[in-house]
């Protein structure tokens, strides 16, 4: 198996109606927004599983119960009477960059785009769990979400579970703003979970239930989707943290259809963002000649803890065809591939950006 198709192409081969039935529900973040600091709300990646519910954030209550000593029932008033946190996240999609593996699992159609960094306000889930306290003998936390749907043969409400310790870790969020306003509905309103440096999967959105439990949660999304497999047979590993990853702003100005890019010979100054889940960035590299050869990029300082980093190089333009490439090193030695290994989801793909240019005058 071919672990990715070549730099400038689509894999159309097989493209399906219930694909594009997902790529116009669900959105990727233009890559020339990656100038953003903090990606404006209407620009972040979003990628909705089911329906969006519909929910009234007035009679709306957030149940915490199973193992705990106090069952609680909280509205948005309750949750506010905490001291608010506020983190700066960036968030990605685990399927992003699917759509250039070779063959091309089916699902939403992610190229490069599925990625933001925002800043998420809210309560810090440890306070509400020590408001309930958890029993010795809990060992996960399961968040139910509003939204329904039928998938892998299974009817369910989303769900996924975190491991106790990664519950009680003091950056996980219970959020109801995003940039400074109240939770769009598209992004999860009244409430969402949210657990930086961990893919976009984890942080259920329309949260309705919080539950401790004693045994590993079993549910559709965390124990069939979302893990990694070569073979439909085997039981995978399970997505958990981000992969190190760069993106470049694309230069010069695009061919509409194509995408291809069109930049004026002499200088010219390239930008982009690198992130990972696990360490800061240390080091970004860019390649004018498809990967043959690299040079360093300066770094800016980090957004926040949780959040990418900025980077930049001049570039002097010369005529004729390149094809330009980034890839980023994090603090725990992770660079990113220059392949990646097929997998039968199409998760985790953080080969390094490749954006074909055309030098003219």
């Amino acid at each position: 198996m071919t672990s990715s198709i070549p730099p400038g192409t689509v894999d159309t081969s097989a493209l399906t109606f219930d694909e594009l039935q997902l790529a116009t529900r669900n959105h990727g973040m233009p890559l020339e927004a990656l100038r953003y600091e903090l990606t404006p709300v209407g620009l972040h990646y979003l990628l909705v599983h089911y329906d969006i519910p519909a929910v009234d954030p007035a009679t709306w209550r957030l149940q915490v119960g199973g193992l705990v000593a106090t069952p609680l029932e909280l509205s948005l008033d309750d949750l506010r009477r905490h001291d608010p946190v506020t983190v700066a996240v960036t968030m990605e999609c685990a399927g992003n960059g699917r759509a250039r593996l070779h063959p091309r699992p089916v699902s939403q159609p992610w190229l490069y785009e599925a990625v933001g960094t925002a800043e998420w306000t809210g309560v810090p889930l440890t306070a509400v769990l020590s408001d309930a306290g958890v029993d010795d003998r809990a060992i996960e936390v399961v968040f139910t979400g509003a939204d329904r749907g039928h998938e892998g043969g299974v009817e369910q409400r989303y769900q996924r579970s975190l491991r106790l310790d990664q519950a009680l870790a003091e950056e996980t969020l219970l959020a109801y703003e995003l940039n400074g306003q109240p939770l769009p509905p598209q992004h999860g309103a009244p409430l969402r979970l949210v657990v930086p440096g961990w893919y976009g999967m984890t942080n259920v959105k329309w949260l309705t239930d919080i539950d401790a439990v004693d045994t590993p949660f079993d549910g559709y999304q965390q124990a069939t989707a979302y893990r990694w497999r070569t073979d439909p047979e085997e039981a995978g590993e399970p997505l958990r943290h981000m992969a190190v990853r760069s993106l470049m702003v694309p230069p010069g100005i695009p061919d509409f259809l194509t995408r291809r890019r069109r930049v004026t010979p002499g200088a010219c100054e390239l930008f982009g963002r690198a992130w990972s889940g696990t360490a800061p960035i240390i080091r970004v590299e860019l390649s004018v000649d498809d990967g043959v050869t690299w040079h360093d990029a300066d770094l800016e300082a980090s957004v926040g803890r949780f959040a990418w980093t900025g980077w930049r190089r001049t570039w002097q333009a010369e005529p004729g065809e390149h094809v330009l490439c980034c890839r980023a090193t994090d603090a725990d030695g992770r660079t990113q591939p220059l392949e990646h290994p097929w997998n039968l989801g199409g998760y985790a793909v953080n080969t390094v950006h490749r954006v074909p240019v055309t030098v003219e005058p």
